[in-house]
């Protein structure tokens, strides 16, 4: 049995700098990945517009892995790639349960572990979708994989339900590849996506994005031959004469990313109905001591610069655990999402640890040209933030000085429009 100080369980962008942050020359340091390399899914994210707030440049997906595989490399930390945690256990301390196809199971006991899995797609069975049951029909992720790391193009005439990034994305590339991509669906009136890239791979490449539309009827026997989609009222229920008919081969699905946390729940950690994972504290901590969340685990960003930076967050807080550095407390108050917010996180803090500056994140419940977001404590306003274009897509953030609490009650955050 191995015994480490820290484990950081995911080798994407969150775990390598969560790694990196967390080095220190007393703390036994180890990463698990589960693929063979180091990187996650930025390795088959061969487009550009990562790194523009982590290094101020623009970058593809292998590119911006690289700048962090290179530090990694060059600090030695300990890692075990093709490596898969199958179970995890807390006693004192943790037990995590590995396999490989190189050392078979193995037993890793760690004083403090860090979630750094990212997230998984929606598949078919998840959202219901009626009709036949043919080839054909796959989350958008697998396509790009498919495409741009093992060079197969999954269809020639394609149809998208869902304006997540990764179907605005892989419309454009499906299109660079000669394909026909006849539509995007989206059962919101609004998009799900990032505005560059309604712009960038829809706009660009007249590829319309019908709202307020999803898919009612698939047609296929071996293969998708036909799927058709209609209008959604404000219930999302089809209105009658709306349908439109289309001939394609191809479904692909962006609807939606989960939080890849699922072999945790034996640890009985509070989780969020919302985001699907963990409730944390500003420390990243979750419910059970020494266990942090950070990155895609924690909650879906838009950026992969955001996860970066959360994942450095999340190693300098568990270093600062091991090192008995932060106060331990169990005066930990909520942060409660107010008018027109769907989220918040960190959901808890912790007064009993109020060393810094706490930087809220989250999403709004709809579009707006211009709002003011304000914290509320006691019912009087310790924090404000105007903003412009504020969209559900589009993660905001908020930092609340240290100083800024009038009491130890909660916090609610809310959206008023300007």
């Amino acid at each position: 049995m191995k015994n480490i100080d820290l484990v950081i369980i995911g080798g994407g962008a969150a775990g390598l700098a969560a790694a990196l942050s967390a080095k220190h020359q007393d703390i036994q340091l180890m990463l698990i990945e589960r693929e063979q390399t180091l990187g996650g899914i930025l390795n088959q994210c061969i487009h550009n517009g990562f790194g523009l707030h982590v290094f101020k440049e623009e970058l593809t997906g292998p590119e911006y892995a690289d700048r962090f595989i290179e530090e990694f490399q060059e600090e030695n930390i300990q890692v075990m790639l093709g490596t898969t945690v199958i179970d995890i256990k807390k006693d004192h301390d943790f037990i995590l349960t590995v396999t490989s196809m190189k050392d078979g199971y193995q037993h890793i006991t760690a004083r403090a572990v860090i979630i750094a899995s990212g997230c998984y797609e929606k598949t078919r069975g998840a959202i219901s979708l009626p009709g036949e049951r043919p080839k054909g029909i796959m989350p958008a992720g697998s396509a790009q994989r498919y495409l741009n790391m093992d060079g197969y193009l999954v269809g020639k005439r394609i149809f998208i339900l869902g304006s997540g990034d990764i179907g605005l994305i892989m419309a454009r590339r499906m299109t660079l590849e000669g394909a026909t991509v006849c539509g995007v669906a989206e059962i919101m009136p609004y998009s799900n996506g990032l505005t560059r890239n309604i712009v960038q791979c829809l706009d660009d490449f007249n590829i319309p994005l019908y709202l307020s539309h999803t898919v009612t009827d698939i047609k296929g026997k071996e293969r998708l031959e036909q799927i058709t989609i209609q209008q959604v009222d404000e219930h999302f229920q089809p209105i009658s004469g709306t349908e439109k008919i289309f001939d394609v081969d191809t479904l692909l699905l962006s609807v939606g990313l989960i939080p890849d946390i699922a072999l945790f729940d034996s640890l009985h950690m509070e989780k969020h109905p919302t985001t699907k994972s963990a409730v944390v504290d500003q420390h990243l901590m979750t419910s059970v001591d020494g266990l942090f969340v950070c990155g895609n685990a924690l909650h879906v960003h838009d950026l992969v610069d955001w996860v970066s930076k959360e994942g450095n967050l999340a190693g300098l807080h568990a270093k600062a655990y091991l090192l008995h550095k932060k106060p331990k407390s169990n005066l930990k108050v909520d942060v409660i999402p107010g008018s027109k917010i769907r989220y918040v996180v960190p959901q808890k803090i912790d007064f009993g640890a109020l060393d810094e500056p706490i930087t809220l994140s989250f999403r709004t419940t709809e579009k707006m040209i211009a709002g003011t977001f304000k914290v509320l404590q006691n019912n009087q306003v310790i924090a404000v933030k105007k903003a412009k274009y504020i969209a559900p897509a589009e993660m905001e953030t908020l930092e609340i000085a240290q100083d800024a609490f009038i009491s130890q009650d909660a916090i609610t955050l809310v959206l008023e429009e300007s």
